[in-house]
């Protein structure tokens, strides 16, 4: 029986689509990804979580181990590439697993999903699907890593203070206004 993290591959499927709202093939990928490096780590640790992109992973992560971005133990840093690292949150020493896109030549709907050959509405979920349910780690490669001892450290929210701009609390550390206040807002 094919097993991601402690479920049956259909009990992870009916969490993706409870968790993130669709099937998403990234999710799925994501998934064996994941399970790939608990594989490869010391039992008993605590790690933290690398994302290397925005898309999938992080909701796999966070479906799969304690790592999320609330508790600060998932970092997602937006390199755009398919991989995530799962590290010893205090020494480093970890596991990095990416989408080996010299292995998909035999999985070619995988191929085709990854690199987007083709539009959305033209390719067979399904067939997508079936085939990384039968690749599984089969088109990833894991890599020994340590974690640059900077990006170990977590910084703290510290003092609290009112913005004398917009009233709103914000992290001292920011200065005399908050972020938004010197204009930098997402908002027009």
């Amino acid at each position: 029986m094919i097993k991601i993290g402690t479920y049956s591959y259909d009990e992870y499927i009916q969490l993706v689509k409870s968790f993130h709202g669709n099937m998403a093939p990234g999710l799925i990928i994501g998934g064996f990804m994941v399970d790939l490096a608990m594989k490869n780590l010391p039992p008993g640790e605590f790690y933290d979580a690398i994302c290397e992109t925005a898309v999938c992973l992080p909701d796999s992560v966070q479906l799969l181990t304690p790592c999320t971005t609330g508790n600060g133990w998932l970092k997602v840093l937006e390199f755009g590439r398919f991989a995530l690292t799962l590290y010893e949150k205090y020494g480093g020493e970890g596991v990095r697993v990416y989408l080996d896109t010299e292995k998909l030549e035999k999985w070619p709907e995988i191929k085709s999903w990854f690199f987007k050959l083709k539009p959305k509405k033209e390719q067979n979920l399904q067939a997508i699907l079936d085939q990384i349910k039968e690749a599984g780690a089969a088109i990833m490669t894991l890599q020994k890593v340590r974690v640059d001892p900077k990006t170990l450290h977590r910084p703290k929210l510290g003092k609290v203070a009112v913005c004398p701009g917009c009233g709103e609390a914000y992290p001292v550390r920011d200065g005399e206004r908050c972020r938004a206040c010197r204009g930098e807002t997402p908002y027009l």
